[in-house]
């Protein structure tokens, strides 16, 4: 027979009997012991056969963490091969060890229904149509706080504007005109291959001006922004939710949507179009540049069948899409950071969900503006 002591008042004595090797356990089992019953139940040497007896009928206390210990050590000696009978538990002792069991084995945790498809499909339907209603009646509260700084610009934050002015529009300018460059350059490069079978070559300025000014600056402008300052609307907001600072806010009477949200919208409202008239420059710069490489059409010749290729209803046909598309990139940023909920793990996957929402909603309406611009002959 072994005995030690391991904590104050707590022992546990591996006794050989005819029948089996008794574990007797007394004493205080609990949280502040458990590294030293640790160590010291790891020095027991277990029989290679035979049943293993636990007594714990001189256990004087026992919280989760000693009955966690105690699972843990049958369940190894189980491992082992050898049968494993519980004695002498205390029956408070006896509803915690069940508890620890249950849980350990997986047998309380809820089984959730197997749906079918159509059960499912529903539900799913149903989240994103409360996730719409939702979203509607963010852009209501959006709108009357909009309408109430108008009547009262006293109200509006100038330096919160001025501050996301920079952010998202001049600290954009180096990606976006070096992407919106590089688009016209593929763009002309392309149309190059075929132009140049035809003899077509000074028709280069039209593909490159109606595809950049209709179509390809603002969209590609949204996509960037809706990645860059979207996505940073949705954690920003989030955080300062799990942060409980959102609470502070309406603690001390002050409006998020004021403060936090205006602001944003507003800025962006202004950046965006201003974004994609630069963009516009500079995709068309890139075209010229392998318009002249490509094709051998100069600048001036260039520029010249630009002015009689692309007309102004086309400027402004892409040039309005701008501010629709800022709308909905701050609208969707922000609302999904008021939606985190708890944990880091919801900031990350809300400013993802942001993201993907901006980008298909700028894609949609995109889309739309094509059909409607269609139908009106512009």
């Amino acid at each position: 027979m072994s005995a030690f002591t391991l904590v104050p008042n707590a022992e546990a004595n591996l006794e050989n009997t005819r029948e089996a090797e008794v574990m007797r356990c007394s004493g205080v089992w609990t949280l502040q012991g458990i590294p030293l019953l640790e160590r010291h139940i790891a020095q027991l040497t277990w029989p290679a056969s035979g049943a293993v007896i636990f007594d714990g009928a001189a256990i004087t206390a026992l919280d989760s963490a000693g009955a966690w210990l105690i699972f843990r050590t049958l369940r190894q000696i189980e491992r082992m091969g050898l049968p494993v009978t519980i004695r002498g538990l205390r029956p408070e002792h006896q509803a915690l060890l069940q508890l620890i069991q249950t849980h350990a084995s997986g047998e309380g945790a809820p089984r959730l229904p197997r749906h079918s498809f159509l059960n499912q499909f529903g539900r799913n339907v149903w989240r994103h149509l409360d996730e719409f209603n939702g979203l509607l009646a963010f852009l209501g509260e959006i709108v009357v706080a909009m309408l109430r700084s108008l009547a009262h610009p006293s109200l509006i934050r100038w330096r919160a504007i001025l501050y996301n002015l920079q952010i998202a529009g001049f600290n954009a300018l180096p990606i976006v005109g070096l992407l919106a460059f590089l688009m016209g350059v593929v763009v002309a490069y392309q149309g190059a291959v075929q132009l140049v079978r035809y003899g077509a070559n000074i028709f280069v300025a039209d593909l490159v001006g109606l595809s950049i000014l209709r179509e390809m600056a603002p969209l590609l402008t949204a996509i960037i922004v809706a990645g860059r300052s979207g996505s940073a609307y949705a954690a920003q907001i989030g955080t300062m939710k799990v942060t409980e600072e959102i609470d502070a806010l309406h603690t001390i009477g002050v409006s998020p949507m004021e403060l936090l949200v205006l602001p944003k919208m507003l800025a962006l409202l202004v950046a965006l179009p201003l974004l994609t008239v630069y963009a516009d420059i500079l995709g068309v710069l890139g075209g010229m540049i392998i318009a002249q490489n490509q094709l051998d059409v100069s600048f001036a010749d260039f520029l010249d069948r630009f002015d009689e290729a692309v007309t102004m209803s086309s400027f402004l046909a892409g040039l309005g899409k701008a501010p629709i598309f800022a709308a909905i990139i701050a609208l969707v940023g922000c609302f999904q950071g008021f939606r985190v909920s708890g944990s880091a793990d919801s900031v990350g996957r809300q400013t993802t969900v942001s993201v993907v929402q901006a980008i298909f909603l700028v894609i949609v309406f995109d889309a739309l503006f094509s059909v409607i611009l269609s139908w009106l002959n512009i």
